[in-house]
C-alpha cells in the first residue's frame, strides 16, 4: 500500500515545512515566538518594522525575500518529488 500513497506522503511532509517557516516567523514577528537574542527571520523583521530604524538600515526589508524564496522552493521540490513519485496521478 506505500506505493499507492508515497506521493500523498510526500506531498504532505514537504507542505509541512514551509507551514513552520511561515508560523515561526509570524509568531516571533508578533512577539510570541524567539526574542531578540535569537537570530530568527521573524525577530530580524520585527526589528524592521520601526521607522526610523529602516531610514538608517532600509536593509532591514531585505529578510522577507529569503523568508519566500525558502517557502517557495520547499513548495516546488515537494511538488517535483510528488510528480517524479507518481507520474500517473
Amino acid at each position: 500500500m506505500v506505493p499507492n500513497f508515497a506521493s500523498h506522503l510526500i506531498a504532505a511532509a514537504t507542505l509541512a515545512i514551509p507551514f513552520m517557516i511561515i508560523s515561526e516567523t509570524a509568531l516571533s514577528f508578533l512577539g510570541l515566538g524567539l526574542v531578540p537574542p535569537a537570530i530568527s527571520w521573524g525577530v530580524l523583521l520585527k526589528s524592521a518594522q520601526n521607522v526610523q530604524t529602516v531610514a538608517l538600515y532600509p536593509w532591514l526589508m531585505l529578510i522577507a525575500v529569503p523568508v519566500i524564496v525558502a517557502v517557495l522552493a520547499f513548495n516546488f521540490v515537494g511538488d517535483g518529488l510528488r510528480d517524479a513519485a507518481d507520474p500517473y496521478g
